[in-house]
């Protein structure tokens, strides 16, 4: 599902990502790992579409990487970063904005919402604004979010960001659900809890001949 093949990103003469490539079908898991500024974050945004690599080439489900075509965006869902959110919707809100905006059945949609909702443990949170939650719990909510919509492959910067260990663990399972079910997953984190559980590959950023 995703394949860069010699891929390397420099700006004004410093490389922010070497020369890497990554293979990921359906129903696997890549693991990035690397010390910050390594180049996690610029090899997630090439899969997503939101960086052009300066040489090599990249690909989603073998066609070329472009946020401007309907078929990359239903197949690719991303979190890099906190997505921006509505002060005047609740989360629940949001959640079901979000599977209305990709499901045209109104049943299905809210289906989709209600079970995302409780796949996170966020049904006592749900009816909070999200001026209303700690970091931690913006971090699920902003999960909740990206897994709420059809993808064929999903790609997070370190989701464990702000999380507590009953957090992690839920996050770990419902990411390993979505892999088990076809999902190709590639996950930028520094945290061995997912990296152990979900890797059946890691990408090392610091180790010279690892990509």
């Amino acid at each position: 599902m995703v394949d860069l093949r010699d891929v390397e990103v420099v700006v004004d003469g410093t490389t922010l990502l070497p020369r890497t490539s990554v293979a990921v079908g359906r129903g696997q898991a890549v693991v990035v790992r690397g010390r910050n500024g390594a180049g996690k974050s610029t090899l997630l945004r090439v899969v997503a579409g939101m960086r052009t690599p300066t040489s090599g080439s990249a690909t989603v489900g073998g066609e070329r990487i472009s946020k401007r075509d309907a078929t990359f965006r239903r197949r690719l869902a991303a979190m890099i970063g906190l997505p921006p959110m509505a002060p005047d919707l609740t989360i629940r809100d949001h959640v079901r904005m979000v599977s209305a905006t990709w499901f045209s059945d109104p049943d299905e949609a809210e289906a989709v919402a209600a079970e995302t909702i409780g796949s996170l443990d966020l049904q006592r949170l749900d009816r909070r604004f999200p001026h209303e939650l700690s970091t931690g719990q913006l971090q699920v909510a902003a999960l909740a979010l990206v897994l709420a919509r059809p993808f064929d492959v999903l790609v997070l910067d370190e989701p464990e960001q702000r999380l507590d260990q009953d957090r992690l663990a839920g996050v770990r399972d419902v990411l390993a659900g979505r892999r088990d079910a076809g999902a190709a997953l590639v996950i930028a984190t520094h945290s061995t809890t997912l990296a152990d559980s979900l890797a059946d590959h890691v990408v090392d950023l610091d180790a010279d001949g690892s990509r």
